[in-house]
């Protein structure tokens, strides 16, 4: 708290306009009298203020400055595990001289990087296929030794799914022990698919571009640890107060990060705190999974999707009177659906796609509505069919 108010022009501000200073933050109830900082304000800031603004550094003695889809800049700040997800990956069950398989992306978002490099830290080696490509990653899976997977459970259904459409036994020509999945929620039942599948284990690890490790699951499977790296509280998404233990409300973040002091980051998701002792011997509280979204921000394949992305990109075509993203995930498999409500006309869809995923970083389906009464004009802009 100190150092944000000393370093970071935003931290000052808005400790500034709550009337407070560091003296006046003595104790946890103390610290919710900061509030919480949105990844829509955050969003804004950086457009208006620019990024130096949020930091406590120089931005060039930073190790890396990515960029996420919103659009939303990530710096990375020199401190050793600076993303805090070595611990995760070690209570997965990942270790020194395991082979793993990256499917995150490398190019400017930072999920590549920030999960290769705690890998590193434990002893492993890290073959950097990126995502996609899936006839090439079933290729180096089979001819490598590769024991780790790390990426997105949906897409480690895909691998599973064209191998097997190739004649290929998971079980038998894999020789995957372990993955670690995080970027979008994990159905029970799309786990045991895989586990059953390749014979192997599954675990999850939660957290954002902005903050890294939040939370991870261990082999006992009684909720996600909350990362000793960061505090963690469970809040009201209308006051930012915390709740009491068990209820749910809108996960808020701080990071013990020096050169990027993100003080009560509010990330938009659901959760609710387990404090029973879990039988792995760690001490920390849970989280109970997550459970929602706090806003109308959604989360698909990893990319959040912010409603003025998709205005902006649905206002280049006149022809569109009203539009609603509809998302599901039937057979496990998330979709995306844009309908497109048009009284008359036409639209290019190959532009529409174009300029959609340039900006969104997905390529929905897109549905033509006729029928003014079948997309009203207090349609949600958003619907979530997804069911887990």
């Amino acid at each position: 708290m100190a150092h944000g108010w000393s370093e970071s022009a935003e931290v000052r501000e808005r400790m500034e306009a709550s009337g407070l200073v560091p003296g006046d933050l003595q104790s946890p109830e103390d610290y919710a009298k900061l509030p919480p900082l949105s990844k829509k304000q955050l969003i804004i800031l950086q457009q208006d203020k620019g990024i130096a603004h949020l930091l406590a550094v120089d931005p060039g003695a930073l190790s890396r400055i990515y960029m996420s889809p919103g659009p939303i800049f990530d710096p990375e700040g020199r401190e050793q595990d600076y993303w805090g997800w070595t611990a995760a990956f070690h209570a997965a069950g990942f270790r020194a001289g395991d082979l793993v398989q990256m499917t995150f992306g490398y190019h400017l978002t930072p999920a590549g990087l920030m999960l290769e490099e705690p890998l590193r830290e434990i002893g492993c080696a890290v073959v950097p296929a990126g995502p996609g490509n899936t006839d090439v990653q079933i290729d180096l899976m089979t001819r490598l030794p590769v024991t780790g997977f790390v990426g997105m459970a949906s897409y480690l259904k895909v691998i599973k799914d064209k191998a097997v459409s190739k004649g290929l036994d998971p079980r038998k020509d894999f020789r995957l022990d372990v993955a670690f999945v995080a970027a979008e929620r994990l159905p029970e039942s799309l786990r045991q698919e895989l586990e059953d599948a390749f014979g192997m284990r599954v675990r999850q690890g939660y957290g954002t571009a902005d903050l890294g490790c939040a939370a991870y699951e261990c082999r006992e499977l009684t909720g996600m640890h909350v990362s000793p790296r960061c505090w963690v509280e469970i809040c009201d998404p209308d006051t930012g107060q915390p709740v009491p233990p068990g209820e749910v409300g809108e996960v808020v973040v701080t990071p013990f990060i020096r050169a990027y002091p993100l003080l009560r980051l509010a990330t938009g998701d659901l959760s609710r705190i387990v404090d029973e002792q879990c039988p792995c011997g760690r001490t920390s509280p849970r989280l109970a999974g997550i459970l929602g979204r706090a806003d109308d921000t959604t989360k698909v394949r990893g990319q959040f999707l912010y409603p003025h992305q998709i205005q902006e990109v649905v206002a280049r075509f006149e022809q569109v009177a009203r539009w609603q993203l509809v998302v599901g995930n039937q057979g496990g498999r998330e979709t995306v659906l844009m309908r497109l409500y048009m009284p008359e006309g036409e639209v290019d869809q190959a532009e529409f796609l174009a300029r959609f995923q340039a900006l969104c970083k997905l390529r929905p389906a897109v549905a033509i509505v006729r029928d003014s009464e079948a997309l009203p004009a207090d349609a949600p802009r958003v619907r979530d069919e997804r069911t887990y």
